[in-house]
């Protein structure tokens, strides 16, 4: 019984995959190692972890996650072994678990677009190189944290076009003191700049909001995508709710680098539970 995790930094989607069973689907919060420690997940799981679950009976434990890295993954692992003592634990990059479910065993390059952001280029079967996105603080560009930054940069600075301010004050109802309080004290800050997205997404027949956004993914093509040799020469290939939720932005914007979109998806999990069932078969 294996189970399979790709989790970025606000939501972790898993699939529990036994023989000869559906795979059972459920989803916890994310856990990002550069924010959350082993016992803050620990605790997490055990308090979210569905009731069908058998953890005694899982001998696999599969977790792809965002700032999953050599110098991270024993935070993830610690959490897991906890949890699933009688289970093989094995801890690696979302970024990973995204070039799978989008290239199969075909090479090229991935993206993912989510609360953060990240990027390779891709052999068919691993990451052959990456650019550091550097984290909401410094990078992230294009990602649902960067998305969110920008339109409470407009909002604390006070050039919001007064109708949207007036409406992003109804529906939050913050104050510059309570924003700059969130960000810079909250330990999930990223998650907090995440949200506004939202409000983003709901305004794009806004012209200020469609150029935020629109600037948001062309600082995503020349300070990462743009910077991988040849890049024109593949498919933009990407998964995550941002590029989902704003994929014709996306598109425009990769065709004014010269880029071809290839697939856009939502949520690996899905591809990585097919991957791992047929493991099941050729494992029989």
């Amino acid at each position: 019984m294996k189970l399979i995790a790709d989790g970025g930094s606000t939501k972790a989607s898993w699939c529990l995959v036994s023989q000869g069973e559906e795979p059972l689907y459920f989803s916890t919060e994310g856990y990002n190692p550069y924010y959350v420690n082993s016992e803050y997940i620990q605790h997490s799981l055990h308090k979210t972890l569905p009731s069908a679950v058998p953890r005694m009976a899982v001998t696999e434990v599969h977790f792809f996650g965002a700032g999953c890295e050599p110098s991270t993954e024993a935070v993830i692992a610690k959490a897991l072994r906890a949890l699933f003592v009688n289970a093989a634990v094995s801890v690696g990059s979302d970024l990973l678990a995204s070039a799978k479910a989008l290239l199969g065993n075909k090479p090229g390059f991935a993206a993912i677009l989510g609360t953060g952001t990240n990027t390779c280029m891709y052999d068919g079967e691993q990451v052959t190189h990456s650019i550091d996105p550097l984290g909401y603080m410094l990078g992230d560009e294009g990602s649902g944290s960067y998305i969110g930054k920008k339109l409470l940069i407009a909002y604390c600075r006070e050039y919001l076009p007064p109708h949207l301010r007036g409406r992003f004050m109804a529906v939050y109802g913050l104050t510059k003191e309570q924003i700059m309080e969130r960000v810079y004290k909250d330990p999930l800050a990223n998650r907090f700049c995440a949200g506004f997205a939202k409000f983003v997404k709901q305004h794009l027949d806004d012209a200020f909001i469609y150029q935020l956004a629109s600037d948001a993914f062309h600082d995503f093509f020349r300070a990462l995508v743009c910077q991988y040799p040849g890049y024109a020469d593949h498919t933009l290939n990407c998964a995550g709710s941002i590029a989902f939720h704003f994929e014709d932005i996306l598109k425009e914007t990769a065709a004014s680098y010269g880029m071809v979109t290839g697939r856009i998806i939502q949520d690996p999990i899905q591809g990585l539970a097919g991957y791992y069932r047929q493991q099941e078969v050729i494992g029989q």
